[in-house]
């Protein structure tokens, strides 16, 4: 049930990493369709640039990927039904984990729905441009996922908390 729940939790959490990846492709290739002005590049660099850097390396890299990791761990040593059932949802922090980061994480799913909403509404090539930085900033998340799942459980001393509620 351990191993189930483990391939479950880390499967699910790359399964909608990558499917929002693979969603916001093609509108961020169309946007290459049109003739971007030099503002569309300025905005495409700088954009990309900070999404890249807080969302894809401070926000996924250093903090949710090893959270998620941890979590991994943990189910693999204490796995319940519920646990294993919604080990997407327990590995990225949904339920039974400290009030500060349920709050957080609800509060990002939140953002990024409100996000996701408007920026389709955008016109191209604007959607175009917003939706590389996300996608760079998702690949980074996918792969920190996987980086930070190996060293979890091949490669030891992995000395992050899984922040379990008491």
């Amino acid at each position: 049930m351990a191993f189930a729940g483990v391939l479950w939790g880390i499967g699910g959490v790359l399964m909608l990493l990558g499917m929002a990846v693979i969603k916001l492709t093609p509108p961020t290739i169309e946007a290459f369709d049109y003739s971007l002005s030099w503002y569309h590049w300025l905005v495409l660099v700088l954009n990309t640039a900070i999404v890249l850097y807080f969302k894809g390396y401070r926000a996924l890299h250093l903090a949710l990927a090893p959270r998620i990791a941890a979590r991994a761990v943990f189910l693999s040593q204490n796995p319940t039904p519920l646990r294993v059932l919604l080990a997407p949802f327990f590995c990225i922090g949904y339920f039974q984990i400290i009030k500060k980061k349920k709050i957080a994480t609800y509060g990002m799913t939140v953002g990024m729905v409100a996000l996701i909403l408007l920026v389709r509404s955008f016109p191209q090539p604007w959607r175009g441009v917003v939706d590389l930085a996300v996608t760079g900033g998702l690949t980074i998340g996918f792969l920190s996922v996987i980086l930070r799942t190996v060293q979890a459980f091949w490669v030891g001393q992995f000395e992050y908390s899984p922040m379990m509620a008491d």
